[in-house]
């Protein structure tokens, strides 16, 4: 769009807009899991940054629990594989989080092959109805349930699984993902879904009524466009650093992070942030940037790089971050208890690092897991997270003449049988293309799976 530039933020701005984010330090509670795996003595700083909801004067925690990754009992993620929620280690994470000043819950009928909500019902139950802030989603992806009937059923379900009689927070999940603005209007227009959430935000069984997008950016901005009579209340977006600038540079249907945060604080709309590491790739970063954050900060994990820079935009209300381990929980709670905002020169750092990173070619990939299941039983994620894994490692290589290459070759072809069992590889693709077009990111996945295929043959036919 033509007018995307003249919202940008400049460097300048960025922080001329950064409000004084501070609270006073006091000792908050160590979380103990009683488990080999318990870190022990990860207590936070201080307490923790909160931001308030001018709409309804909620004072929301800077970090929210995005509740997509429960742990499995595998100790996984239970979005992987048929392994089923770890409960206990759910109510042990919510409650370490609540001990910590976290109050915002996000989930959805459409996590953990649905059986989010009902593990996040559980765990919330333990505590007080008025200590936090639930999230979910009107998940109506599945043209099954676009009807009326199907989706006020789904939306009464969530009620339901998560013991509530009502919700803080509902999105519209997943809008401008699919078929764009053909797709949204079947799931909330045609059926009057909007119109009776709008009603049921009137009742007061919704108290924040907003929606989360993915996708064609004309849906975007015709919800934006209606504000004045919808008056969202929030709105989800995916915000990184690598994606500030440069999200439509890996995919042109993309739509920069710049732009969606500006088009909300120019109505002043809370910006709810969901893959603030896109899906790790911030955290597994390749190792000349493991180095320069390293360097520039010893002390500080990578993750809490991507962290302070979606924390430190003053139109954010949370940040979601799917921990699946307490250690996850506990570097998050170390970066927001409390907040250290960027300093001008961190952000230009972070640009700067966002436009080295853009020299790999890494597929986009976020392990969301949409394009899951493969009719033909391929593990789509694993596949394409191995071969960015590889990359980030410098064991991608061009020819058997490289120094490398022997090393590389070795990494690529037994971590590749090691991740991925080999019925579940890329050359079991037949190219239906069931996947792609739920794939937030737009990747072109028939033709990624493809091309690692055809490399993982060049690899096994090359003695080197």
């Amino acid at each position: 769009m033509n007018n995307h530039d003249k919202t940008r933020l400049s460097r300048r701005n960025f922080l001329k807009t950064m409000g004084a984010i501070g609270v006073a330090a006091t000792g908050l509670p160590a979380c103990s899991n009683g488990r080999e795996t318990d870190t022990g003595n990860a207590a936070p700083a201080g307490e923790m940054t909160y931001r308030t909801n001018p709409s309804t004067g909620d004072r929301v925690s800077l970090l929210g629990f995005g509740m997509m990754r429960l742990p499995s009992v595998g100790g996984r993620s239970a979005r992987e594989g048929n392994e089923e929620i770890d409960q206990e280690m759910v109510n042990e994470l919510v409650d370490c989080a609540i001990a910590n000043g976290v109050n915002y819950f996000d989930t959805s009928p459409a996590y953990c092959r649905g059986k989010s909500e009902h593990a996040t019902g559980i765990a919330l139950s333990h505590h007080p109805r008025d200590s936090y802030f639930i999230a979910t989603k009107l998940s109506n992806f599945a043209p099954s349930t676009w009807s009326r009937e199907a989706s006020i059923a789904m939306y009464h379900n969530s009620m339901k699984e998560l013991q509530v009689d009502y919700l803080d927070y509902l999105l519209l999940h997943g809008v401008g993902m699919g078929g764009g603005m053909e797709e949204f209007e079947n799931r909330y227009m045609k059926n009057g879904i909007l119109d009776f959430l709008l009603e049921e935000r009137k009742e007061g069984r919704i108290r924040n009524l907003g929606f989360s997008y993915h996708g064609d950016v004309r849906v975007f901005d015709y919800l934006l466009s209606r504000h004045d009579e919808y008056k969202w209340d929030f709105v989800q977006i995916q915000l990184n650093y690598l994606d500030w600038k440069y999200a439509k540079q890996i995919n042109p249907m993309n739509t920069d992070a710049e732009y969606l945060y500006n088009e909300l604080v120019k109505r002043n709309i809370p910006a709810i942030v969901m893959e603030p590491l896109l899906g790790g790739r911030l955290s597994n970063v390749p190792s000349t940037i493991f180095a320069r954050l390293k360097q520039r900060e010893p002390e500080l994990s990578v993750a809490s790089w991507a962290f302070r820079f979606a924390g430190s935009l003053p139109g954010v209300h949370t940040v979601l971050s799917g921990m699946t381990r307490m250690e996850h929980l506990q570097d998050n709670l170390r970066t927001y208890s409390p907040l250290k905002p960027l300093t001008e020169d961190d952000f230009t750092f972070l640009q700067e690092t966002a436009t080295l990173m853009m020299s790999f070619d890494t597929i986009p990939c976020n392990d969301c897991k949409y394009c899951m299941p493969c009719p033909y039983g391929l593990d789509i994620p694993a596949i394409l997270l191995h071969y960015n894994k590889c990359l980030n490692e410098g064991n991608i290589t061009g020819n058997a003449n490289d120094e490398n290459y022997r090393k590389a070759r070795r990494a690529f072809l037994v971590g590749y049988d090691r991740n991925v069992p080999k019925l579940r590889q890329a050359n079991h693709c037949i190219g239906c293309n069931q996947c792609s077009p739920h794939c937030p990111q737009r990747i072109d996945i028939p033709a990624e799976l493809h091309r690692i295929d055809a490399y993982a043959e060049r690899l096994k036919q090359e003695i080197g």
